[in-house]
């Protein structure tokens, strides 16, 4: 299971550049990696035809991704190659601690927690498929279960005291069975029936807290959470608006989306009666920015898909040995260099890519000596 790396910094300030550097590309670890485990738990899903059971928990996996994606390449743009100063690492913690999108269906909580509440909610959907390992792996699922018990504990701190007391008698039950596990582990026994369902409510106390917590700070400070969105929207903003150049820079034609501009939206209202129409407009501010994001995102990535197709064309080429023929290496170079320009032009690119696999789709078929193709002239055509 893959862990959620530990943010720098806090809101506000502008962590050193190793820390981000650090932070980000464990963050694209993480993304990677849940990613492949979600695809991973969906298909066992399916195949063990339990997709009902877990398709909520799973539809709240994929929207919590896909904030978290989402609000990556915002960093990784904002980031670019380390060419940051005090103001862009101050821009990127607020990336980081500021809210996620929540128009995906994510709830509207900071980075850090969402990866948490990611963990929390692959631990319950393994549990629940029964994926964990075996009897064999079950010091390693104690310690693993230890340490999610102390991530609880730091949650049940921030709980009001009115459901505490509830809460620290959840939490005691949990580390009791795990205590009760533990001690049958020790004398040999197989314990993996028990650790199962102790995973599964242990991961969903988890997700319970953090989702508590985030809808109590919701209700009982509305303008801190306009005025966070406001701050985190400005943000994104900035950090769109470099994503838009480089995207402008590399493809062409690049997407025309303009940017929102969130001081257009004009002071923050501190009345509630004004507070909720602020907020529509906000989110109405936040959807026009991920449309652009996912319109440059796309583009870029284009271009990338473009070059791996070619690399995959050339290495079939080598394979069947027709890539020394003079036609395709006219090719490839060709189609290499307008991909490498910038901007490249994107409908050449795709043609030229696309030519290239045209030759090779005819060199293939005529085999590496040339076969009919080389020949000498039949009499007929003499």
């Amino acid at each position: 299971m893959t862990a959620a790396p530990t943010p720098p910094g806090a809101i506000g300030t502008a962590p050193e550049p190793a820390d981000l550097q650090t932070y980000l590309g464990a963050l694209d670890d993480w993304v990677r990696g849940r990613r492949t485990e979600l695809d991973e738990l969906d298909a066992a899903a399916l195949s063990a035809q339990r997709g009902g059971d877990v398709a909520a928990d799973m539809a709240l996996s994929l929207a919590l991704w896909k904030a978290v994606a989402d609000r990556w390449q915002l960093m990784w743009a904002t980031w670019d190659g380390g060419r940051v100063g005090v103001e862009e690492r101050t821009r990127i913690a607020t990336l980081i601690w500021g809210r996620l999108d929540s128009t995906s269906g994510a709830p509207s909580v900071s980075l850090p927690e969402a990866c948490r509440l990611s963990d929390a909610l692959a631990g319950q959907l393994r549990a629940t498929l029964a994926l964990t390992p075996g009897a064999d792996a079950a010091a390693g699922r104690i310690k693993e279960l230890r340490a999610q018990l102390e991530r609880i504990r730091d949650q049940v701190g921030l709980e009001p005291a009115l459901s505490r007391t509830a809460a620290v008698d959840r939490l005691a039950g949990l580390m009791q069975r795990l205590d009760d596990v533990t001690e049958r582990a020790r004398r040999g026994a197989d314990v993996g029936g028990l650790l199962g369902p102790l995973e599964s409510d242990a991961s969903t106390m988890e997700r319970d807290l953090i989702v508590g917590n985030a809808r109590r700070r919701e209700a009982r400070d509305q303008l801190r959470t306009v005025r966070e969105l406001r701050t985190d929207l400005t943000a994104r903003a900035q950090a769109l608006r470099r994503l838009q150049d480089i995207c402008v820079r590399t493809v062409d034609p690049a997407p025309r989306y303009a940017v929102p501009d969130v001081d257009a939206l004009g002071p923050v209202p501190n009345t509630p009666e004004a507070l909720d129409p602020y907020l529509h407009r906000l989110h109405r501010v936040s959807e026009a920015l991920t449309l652009a994001q996912r319109s440059y995102a796309d583009a870029l990535a284009e271009r990338t898909q473009l070059a791996d197709l070619l690399d995959a064309y050339v290495a079939k080429a080598r394979a069947l040995g027709v890539a020394g023929r003079p036609d395709l290496q006219d090719s490839e170079r060709q189609a290499r260099e307008v991909l490498g320009r910038e901007p490249a032009p994107m409908p050449v690119c795709r043609q030229l890519v696309g030519t290239y696999q045209a030759w090779l789709t005819q060199l293939a078929a005529a085999g590496p000596a040339g076969g009919p193709s080389a020949a000498a002239p039949s009499k007929e055509s003499a």
